[in-house]
């Protein structure tokens, strides 16, 4: 039976009325962190989990650990929400073989800076909204949900709600549901079909085109707040070098990986791998250094120290 090949649809050209604005990313790390821009996030949220949502305030998270090159490969937002909620955003770019474990590590953490040392366990809902721009596996679908309501009673299937009610609340008042929701988007797989209104986003986000037609809540704000057309000459520089330096990363990640699988195929043992990991991540340091990055970027990247980029 012959494999089917996936044909790449080429960006579509914006319509008079349609808008092209800047990528996601890029707005989730400049410019929607600003609170007159919230009406974007709070109409993503709502169209995502089907409710109303205000978002409040953009937060700090306290234990945050960056890796090597999550200044360019990654983009996080962990926003407060009504009800004393909270939703994490977070955009990956390039393969990780540990992505879901790092996603349960995230909501984790954000669980535990809700309770102070000592305190009781007093735990607000959590929304992680993850949004992958590589290969997870999918074949057809484009957003998934994963959530879990509560116990089963393994003889008798009795449900147990995984809820309880606020510290405050009084004590016959309605329980609340606590257990964290994961959602996982993926625009890449995205046929362009809409079959809802959150498709309209789905769209958006692999576009970066909002359609005259789109009725989405938060879309026409995003039209009007993140136009291309509308940057100063000096934001649209530099919304050109976020560009660019997200496609030389995404680049040498695959450079990297490719010349690593050939090393390891060669040598045949973890050594050859390791080293040809090591020499590719030089080589790829010293492109950058030429095309005038700075030091500290290229350490942040690679994982090399300055001291080591200087060396080079």
């Amino acid at each position: 039976m012959a494999t089917k090949t996936k044909t790449k649809k080429s960006k579509p050209k914006p319509k008079s009325k349609d808008r092209e604005i800047i990528k996601f990313d890029y707005a989730m790390k400049y410019i929607l962190r600003d609170k007159s821009n919230f009406g974007i996030l709070e109409g993503f949220l709502s169209e995502l989990i089907g409710r109303k949502v205000k978002v409040l305030d953009i937060l700090e998270s306290e234990g945050n650990i960056d890796r090597p090159g999550d200044k360019v490969n990654r983009v996080d937002l962990k926003a407060k929400i009504d009800n004393g909620e909270m939703a994490i955003f977070e955009i990956q770019f390039s393969d990780m073989a540990d992505f879901l474990g790092k996603v349960l590590y995230n909501a984790s953490r954000a669980i535990v800076e809700q309770v102070k040392k000592g305190g009781d366990y007093y735990i607000k809902k959590l929304y992680m909204v993850n949004i992958a721009n590589f290969d997870l596996g999918a074949k057809r679908d484009y957003v998934f949900l994963a959530k879990m309501a509560g116990f089963k009673g393994v003889h008798f299937n009795e449900i147990i709600p995984f809820a309880q009610r606020d510290e405050l609340a009084p004590p016959k008042s309605k329980k609340k549901d606590i257990h964290p929701e994961y959602y996982l988007i993926l625009p890449e797989m995205f046929d362009e079909e809409i079959r809802d209104r959150f498709d309209e986003w789905v769209y958006t986000l692999k576009t970066s085109v909002v359609k005259a037609e789109f009725k989405a809540a938060g879309l026409k704000e995003a039209g009007e707040k993140l136009d291309l057309l509308k940057m100063s000459p000096e934001e649209r520089r530099a919304y050109e070098r976020h560009l660019d330096n997200t496609a030389d990363f995404n680049s040498m990640m695959r450079t990297n990986a490719e010349k690593n699988r050939e090393e390891g195929r060669e040598e045949g043992k973890a050594e050859g791998l390791a080293q040809g990991k090591a020499e590719a991540t030089i080589e790829n340091a010293k492109k950058m250094k030429n095309k005038g990055y700075p030091a500290k970027d290229i350490a942040e990247i690679t994982g090399l120290s300055i001291e080591e980029v200087e060396s080079l």
